[in-house]
């Protein structure tokens, strides 16, 4: 592709870039993937200043990650996580309850992965399964939905008042972005452990699962525990500001020097939930 003589005589980017347009090398998706590198590493790095900062300030933060099958919750979740101090961070991700656990009043299994002070939580799904993926593949009766639903917002009204800082993300990506995820997990051996029989009802079932996000939504969206809609199809655009929403939302800079990049979120992409909102996933 290059020679060696000509990589020695390169002395910055704009110059590589030349000399690739000018072999008719196509540089297009590299730059891409450099510049998505690049801007990830500047906000996780901001992402250790703020668990810092929360830890300092002895804040519980909780931070839940919902949206349907293969909509990208464990890797953002993989990029929040990945560079901060394990001591003060930690990543729930609930099996199915065990049968002491169905006995048990259904926020109690939830409220012990609460985080503790200083502490920053986020949560691979939530109790919202019961809002959502419970009632669609009928893993709970319709009384159990219907007290849930009526629970739910006293319950998170309780957090709140007691000082918990809740942030409840939902990912959307469209019906045909979802089946090429799913081929994708099965065509890849490392991602197949991701795919299980509840995955293969989603796209059949998509339709039910509009409607009981739409009766989530509208029945759990509160002014003190909004909705927080990430609107895309594309994954690392889902990461990058989600990462910014989160950053945006606490004030742990003050005395710093200006970021390094925008730590507010593309309003296109991240948005409260409000009833005309256009979706995608719908």
């Amino acid at each position: 592709m290059f020679t060696r003589e000509e990589l020695a005589r390169l002395k910055n980017r704009k110059q590589f870039i030349s000399l690739a347009e000018k072999n008719g090398t196509d540089l297009k998706k590299a730059i891409r993937n450099q510049r998505y590198e690049e801007e990830l590493k500047l906000l996780q790095a901001e992402l250790v200043n703020l668990q810092r900062w929360v830890a300092e300030k002895k804040l519980r933060v909780a931070v839940l990650f919902e949206g349907r099958d293969a909509a990208g919750k464990g890797g953002s979740i993989k990029r929040f996580a990945e560079h901060l101090n394990p001591r003060s961070m930690r990543v729930v991700a609930l099996s199915k309850p065990t049968e002491v656990e169905k006995g048990q009043w259904y926020f109690r299994r939830y409220i012990k992965e609460l985080p503790n002070p200083g502490e920053i939580v986020f949560f691979d799904r939530s109790w919202y399964n019961r809002a959502v993926v419970e009632p669609v593949m009928g893993f709970c009766s319709d009384a159990e939905y219907d007290q849930f639903m009526v629970q739910v917002p006293g319950f998170e009204h309780m957090l709140y008042e007691d000082g918990v800082i809740l942030i409840k993300f939902w990912f959307s990506i469209t019906k045909k972005e979802q089946k090429k995820r799913f081929a994708s997990r099965m065509e890849n051996p490392l991602k197949q452990w991701k795919f299980s029989p509840v995955d293969m009802k989603g796209q059949e079932l998509w339709d039910r699962y509009t409607h009981f996000k739409e009766q989530m939504f509208s029945k759990t969206h509160t002014t003190f525990s909004p909705w927080i809609i990430v609107k895309t199809n594309n994954k690392r655009e889902a990461r990058l500001e989600s990462i910014r929403y989160v950053l945006s939302r606490f004030n742990y800079r003050e005395g710093r020097r200006k970021p390094a990049t925008t730590l507010l979120p593309d309003p296109n992409v991240v948005t409260r939930y409000y009833r005309h909102i256009e979706q995608i996933d719908i």
